[in-house]
């Protein structure tokens, strides 16, 4: 079958991807009859969407990191949560890696500058669920996710997704590779790039992945995508620069294993600056994934990491991750309730067939051989 709806369309069938000390939680996240939003598991735990708001407004402040607003149109969404309630977001290192939030949750445990909410690769928010750094709450569409794309205790669940893509600088290679098998071509010496590292980064890991269906593997065996980068490094085509909208323009990594929203994304935004970055799902390895959201589980703005959940799991914000060429979660419910926005969707990238997606112990396999062989694959 031929997937042409938004990216989420693709998804959705799928589914069928200086320290200061804090303690407690604030007292503006307890209502006047007692409820705590540190624990409530939905809003109607928490007296219903009006009473979250209202403790939501009162924290004033959430804490986020690594959400480039060019990641999958979270500057829109950002704005948008600001404007609706008024409640500040403050982003730290909006360019770190699904571990880097892991690390921050562990470190700062206590502090108020600690992360309230994790925009998480999928292996991260399994690896995150298990060192029960998460706290279990339900959004108000939770039963609207398709089963297999949430945690069923609510710690964590997929949100947006997309799949695995190389983008080119048309201008700087002349001929762009539309799979990986091309990408071993002696024309590429230097080109290219991941974003990120593997062992940190969920785009890189899904890149690895997508690398291992393409020669031989499968979801068990992530082994023969270790292998084809080792033969990139040794035939020198692959470059250690992590790509980032920055090099993309400067051209230090005019090809880019990336999912399909970043590139599509940066072909629209590139287009003025007389940048030709061109887009391809390669056949050979077609791997989809989902990022998952969760709330770090001693959130300092525990009301106002709730309330964000819902505001990302609204029609207003799946369809803005939609405007961003994300496939959300939640694209089919929105078609079948008529809230999608259909011009949104004509513009993702068509891919053939239904994707599939490693399970929980598929990926922790995965990420075990990555944390093993990686370094070495790519050395010397």
């Amino acid at each position: 079958m031929t997937v042409s709806l938004p990216r989420t369309a693709a998804l959705g069938v799928v589914a069928a991807l200086a320290l200061s000390a804090c303690g407690a939680a604030p007292d503006d996240s307890t209502t006047a009859d007692g409820k705590n939003a540190a624990t409530a598991t939905s809003a109607a735990d928490f007296g219903g969407l009006d009473a979250l708001v209202k403790a939501a407004k009162k924290e004033g402040t959430l804490n986020a990191i690594a959400l480039p607003r060019d990641w999958a149109n979270y500057g829109a969404l950002i704005d948008g949560f600001q404007k609706k309630y008024g409640i500040k977001i403050e982003v730290e290192n909006p360019d770190g890696s699904s571990q880097d939030e892991i690390n921050a949750v562990t470190t700062r445990k206590g502090q108020d500058r600690a992360p309230d909410v994790l925009d998480l690769g999928s292996s991260f928010a399994l690896s995150a669920a298990q060192q029960g750094l998460l706290a279990p709450y339900k959004v108000a569409a939770f039963d609207d996710i398709p089963e297999g794309q949430k945690d069923a205790r609510g710690r964590w669940y997929n949100d947006y997704g997309g799949y695995i893509s190389i983008g080119c600088d048309a201008q700087r290679v002349s001929s762009c590779p539309t799979t990986f098998a091309d990408l071993l071509q002696p024309r590429y010496k230097g080109q290219v790039a991941l974003n990120g590292n593997p062992t940190k980064s969920g785009a890189a890991f899904g890149g690895v992945y997508a690398a291992a269906l393409a020669s031989g593997g499968s979801f068990d065996d992530i082994q023969p995508g270790l292998d084809f980068f080792a033969k990139l490094k040794k035939n020198g085509n692959y470059t250690p620069v992590e790509s980032t909208p920055a090099t993309v323009e400067k051209g230090e990594t005019p090809i880019s294993i990336d999912w399909d929203y970043l590139n599509a994304g940066y072909a629209d935004e590139f287009k003025s600056k007389g940048v030709d970055w061109k887009v391809a799902v390669p056949s050979d390895g077609q791997f989809a994934q989902f990022y998952s959201q969760a709330v770090n589980k001693d959130a300092p703005h525990p009301a106002a990491a709730r309330l964000w959940q819902e505001y990302l799991y609204s029609a207003e914000g799946q369809n803005l991750w939609l405007a961003g060429y994300a496939r959300p979660v939640l694209m089919n419910a929105l078609d079948q309730a008529g809230t999608l926005d259909k011009t949104a969707a004509a513009k993702l990238p068509q891919v053939s067939g239904t994707p599939e997606f490693p399970s929980e112990e598929q990926q922790s396999k995965a990420k075990t051989v990555l944390a093993q062989g990686w370094a070495k694959a790519v050395s010397g």
